[in-house]
């Protein structure tokens, strides 16, 4: 049986199951069954998972876009819990949103069971070659399966490092370091402890075995091969530098510090406001949360550091993305407010939308348009992030419908070998192995890979 179809009926009996809990469940209103304001158009029906002062803003460019033209109404509504399994049954119900907003790694699954559009199959000739000439190299990959675009983005991330100048200059260093090796290595007299012995601000805090892997010259994908690359020895290397790290620190003292940290805030709480790091990796979503909610904290944003021979500008970026589901009854709807909030038709008009949500663009039309360019001198620090996004160097999660699983894997692996219960080498070993095991399982049941 032919893989396609094998994952189409796992993909229906999963549906199935669910759809009967979900007829024994309380009825919910359709999103269509909202008030509409423009009752004679026709309706784009639009799912997205933000909520709180979040949805506000999507509120806004919803409301933006229907007042833009006289054809179509989008109705917007806001499934911030289970809006997969909600996508799930009404795809394979035949009744599912237009249009959705997606965050999580779900367009190689939904890809290969044959739920989304592929924007090449809706997109004219002029609007693919705006696609391919303008966008950033993440901005065409982010949202690829074997060679097609299933994930058109609205919003861009990649991480880069937030520091605080004065514990910098404490201990001598006037200017931000040129090298990985340079950025460890002066941040361990950063570190401070109290009389007990206790961390009180950590020198450096990372990112991730994944996020960081592609500046020593390794990463977890290779799009021009189009083939997973776990076992690249740089990539040894970089969980290696990640270990050496957390071993200076002591695993523990780290793990004790951090407990009493809350490192999701999304308010004044996040530690690096209150002085938990000097210096620490994250995203560009916290210039504006340091704006509204620590706007006197004097700090300054940097690329993360390549080590020696290293890849600089390398990353793994990631974001929003809208997908078309196949079974959408509106695709043309949808796919004209997806060019009107991406920027691809009107990105002077689009740049407002990136800078009311505080994210990064999808190409320089929408980058050099003045709103943005006057959001970037009231936000200086945002730039850093914008240079970064630009980088051909940026890579995305690796495209495959076992993606999750590769995550997870190299998760679980780089956890154990910070705890120095493996070492880097063999878990390196071992997610290769997981790996491998994974996709001879899945060739077992008739999957393409």
């Amino acid at each position: 049986m032919a893989a396609k179809h094998i994952g189409k009926m796992v993909v229906a009996v999963f549906a199935t199951i669910l759809l009967v809990w979900f007829m024994a469940s309380p009825k919910k209103p359709a999103s269509d069954a909202v008030y509409r304001k423009y009752p004679d158009r026709i309706p784009v029906r639009f799912w997205h998972m933000w909520s709180a002062e979040w949805k506000v803003v999507v509120d806004r460019i919803v409301d933006r876009y229907n007042k833009s033209q006289n054809k179509y109404e989008v109705l917007a509504l806001s499934v911030p819990g289970g809006a997969d399994t909600k996508f799930l049954l009404g795809a394979m119900g035949g009744d599912p949103p237009d249009v959705m907003a997606q965050w999580n790694p779900v367009i190689p699954t939904w890809a290969e069971g044959g739920m989304l559009l592929p924007f090449e199959d809706i997109m004219t000739p002029q609007e693919r070659r705006l696609f391919d000439t303008q966008s950033y190299p993440i901005v065409k990959r982010v949202g690829q399966y074997k060679g097609k675009t299933y994930g058109f983005p609205i919003g861009l991330q990649v991480k880069g490092v937030f520091y605080l100048p004065e514990a910098f200059e404490e201990t001598g260093v006037r200017e931000f370091p040129k090298t990985w090796e340079e950025l460890c290595r002066v941040t361990q007299r950063m570190t401070k402890k109290d009389s007990k012995g206790n961390i009180s601000r950590l020198g450096f805090m990372p990112g991730s075995w994944a996020e960081t892997s592609s500046l020593f010259g390794g990463g977890i994908y290779d799009f021009q091969k189009d083939k997973l690359t776990l076992g690249n020895p740089k990539n040894l290397d970089c969980l290696k530098n990640l270990v050496s790290l957390r071993q200076r620190d002591g695993y523990d003292s780290v793990s004790r510090f951090q407990s009493g940290l809350n490192s999701s805030s999304f308010s004044a709480g996040w530690p690096f406001i209150v002085g938990a790091y000097a210096a620490v990796v994250d995203g560009p979503w916290r210039v504006e949360q340091i704006a509204k909610y620590a706007p006197n904290l004097k700090y300054k944003t940097a690329l993360v550091p390549a080590p020696s021979g290293g890849l600089p500008g390398a990353g793994l970026g990631s974001g929003n993305f809208m997908i078309i589901p196949k079974s959408a009854k509106e695709k043309q709807g949808a796919w004209d407010f997806i060019k009107f909030w991406s920027g691809l038709s009107q990105p002077t008009v689009a740049a407002e939308f990136y800078v009311w949500g505080g994210w990064l663009p999808p190409s320089d039309a929408v980058a050099n348009a003045p709103i943005y360019q006057k959001y970037m001198k009231e936000h200086p620090q945002f730039a850093t992030f914008v240079s970064a996004i630009k980088s051909p160097m940026i890579q995305a999660q690796p495209p495959v419908a076992y993606q999750v699983f590769v995550n997870d894997t190299i998760q679980k692996y780089e956890d154990l070998a910070l705890r120095g219960e493996i070492s880097p080498t063999n878990a390196m070993t071992e997610v290769q192995a997981a790996v491998s095991k994974e996709i001879s399982r899945r060739k077992r049941l008739g999957y393409d890979e």
